[in-house]
This record gives structure tokens, sequence and C-alpha cells, in this order.
């Protein structure tokens, strides 16, 4: 992978953010080039949040993702309707598919549907770690990060106060991963 480009929407307060967080800061630690450009409306919590990473070996000449991503993630279906036509033919479309409905896409786009607030509720109680079940299965599905730095990258994200929330993000991280593998 020489660069890998995505673009994580949802309603604000989804975690859709925190989401492409993890993902620059993984990136960087493997001494990638990257850039984090999120993009959200007044409201903060329930208006839309969407946020352009970019990974790569070189220098990141725009931190926008405008067209031919290699993966979309939605967490709702309006980021889905929004962003859809966006991910290039060979891309990852990633849906939460308790809130998405897939329609048509690109040909060679392969879709995964993974149910994350349900795996969030049956795990931890609520839907509030689904944000991390799909990030799960983002990171199978595109392989743009290195699960093995994962922890290192939690110990940054999640620091002081935040270090508690470590165990259960990892585990709803993995079983994200394991669905998206297993489809």
């Amino acid at each position: 992978m020489s660069t890998f480009s995505s673009i994580i929407a949802g309603f604000g307060g989804q975690g859709s953010l925190l989401m492409g967080k993890i993902m620059a800061y993984a990136g960087m630690l493997e001494g990638k080039e990257v850039s984090w450009c999120p993009s959200y409306g007044p409201e903060m919590r329930g208006g839309t949040a969407n946020v352009n990473v970019i990974i790569s070996d070189e220098n990141v000449g725009s931190p926008v993702v405008t067209k031919d991503a290699d993966c979309i993630v939605a967490l709702n279906q309006p980021s889905l309707d929004k962003f859809v036509g966006v991910v290039k033919e060979g891309g990852s479309l990633v849906v939460n598919a308790d809130l998405c409905t897939v329609g048509a896409v690109k040909d060679g786009v392969k879709v995964y549907a993974v149910p994350a607030n349900k795996i969030a509720t049956d795990n931890f109680g609520g839907s509030k770690l689904a944000n991390l079940v799909m990030l799960g299965a983002v990171v199978y599905a595109t392989g743009a990060i290195d699960i093995a730095g994962l922890d290192e990258t939690f110990a940054h994200v999640f620091e002081g106060g935040k270090a508690k929330f470590i165990p259960n993000n990892k585990k709803a991280f993995e079983l994200g991963y394991e669905y998206a593998k297993n489809l």
C-alpha cells in the first residue's frame, strides 16, 4: 500500500471522528505520513460528522478525499447515501447494517455490512462501542493499519483517565474484526 484514503461518516456522537483519529494515530506510529481532516456541524451530537483519513508512504498532498476513496465507512443511512459514490472500483464499503440499507454499488466494491449496534449491545449492554466494532471491520476489510500496533495506539488515544476504557474498546474492535473476517 502506498496510499490509503477513506471517509468515515455518521451522526455526531457515533464516534466517526474517534475512528479516524485511531486510524491516523496507528498509521503515524507505523512511520507513515497521515492526514486526519474532520468535518462536523455545529450541533455536535446528532448533527452530521465525517472525517477524511489518508495513510501513505509518501507525503500527503491534500487531506481531502473527494473521489476514488479506498474505503467508505457509513455509520448511518444519510452518510451512506452521501458518500457511496466516492468509493473507487475495487474499494471497500463498510456499513453499519443496523442503520444502513445498501443499494447499488460500483462494480468490484466489496461490501461489509456489519450489525455494529447489535454486536455492541449484545456484548456491552448498549451501542456506545459500535464505532469500535466498525473500526475492527474496517481494518480487516482494508488492511490499512497493522493490528500489531493496536495496544500502543490505544494507549496514546485513551490516555490518563480514559485508559480504563481500553479493554472494552479492544474487545469491541476484535469483535468487528472477526465479524468481517467471517463474512
